[in-house]
């Protein structure tokens, strides 16, 4: 069964309100009166039902119904309920932690292998990736491991953004991601403006919105990809 994944950079794109701008794409996933759940664990100086909350208003024209994994007992045997779930962004590496901690890592891998739809932003589209590895996050607590959901079979680098204010000595963000690469030169990494996404329907991948991505992989300096961008031959 082919996957459908929508893996979005950020929760919001410049001054707009929360999620809006990824709406359209949503849409496409998230039928009417189709039931989904959020997946909450990347917050952590928001309350998870005040981050629920806030995720439920901004769908709300989409007309879902939208569950919040801490509400249940297990999750992971639950998955089975649901049309897709929605993996909020926050800090990457206590999301990952609670996904190995509920046991949803092996079963939302299988259950997404299966067809049930995926929708990420910022930390939750880093989880669908290889790895953790080139997240931006800093790491306030060690999951058992960096491996991801694998969704995809690559890394992603969500709000990529290649600024360097003035006197500030520190990497940019190419130069972080170009160390990855000396280090594992064979796992591509692409990076993704907030205000994109990369949305996976079975064999195809594609860059969404209107902002240019960028592929690292091996030695060789950081490649543009254009908007609408076909990237199928990373999958």
């Amino acid at each position: 069964m082919s996957q459908s994944l929508l893996l979005i950079s950020s929760s919001k794109a410049g001054d707009t309100p929360y999620l809006s701008h990824a709406l359209s794409w949503m849409k496409s996933l998230i039928l009417p009166g189709s039931r989904w759940l959020f997946i909450p664990y990347a917050g952590v100086s928001i309350s998870y039902d005040d981050y629920h909350r806030k995720v439920a208003d901004a769908l709300e024209s989409l007309d879902v119904e939208l569950d919040s994994a801490h509400h249940l007992s297990d999750p992971a045997s639950a998955l089975d309920q649901y049309d897709g779930v929605l993996v909020g962004g926050g800090n990457t590496f206590h999301l990952l932690h609670e996904l190995y901690h509920h046991n949803l890592v092996a079963a939302l891998r299988e259950r997404v292998g299966n067809g049930m739809k995926y929708i990420g932003w910022s930390a939750g589209s880093n989880v669908a990736g290889h790895s953790i590895r080139t997240t931006n996050d800093m790491p306030i607590i060690q999951p058992p491991s960096f491996d991801a959901l694998g969704l995809v079979p690559f890394q992603i680098n969500p709000h990529y953004l290649d600024y360097q204010p003035p006197g500030h000595h520190g990497e940019t963000r190419e130069q972080r991601l170009l160390e990855f690469t000396c280090v594992d030169p064979l796992m591509p990494v692409v990076g993704i403006q907030e205000g994109t996404a990369l949305k996976r329907q079975g064999d195809a991948l594609v860059l969404m919105g209107d902002k240019t991505g960028y592929l690292f992989q091996g030695s060789t300096q950081k490649q543009s990809l254009e908007p609408g961008a076909d990237l199928s031959r990373l999958l």
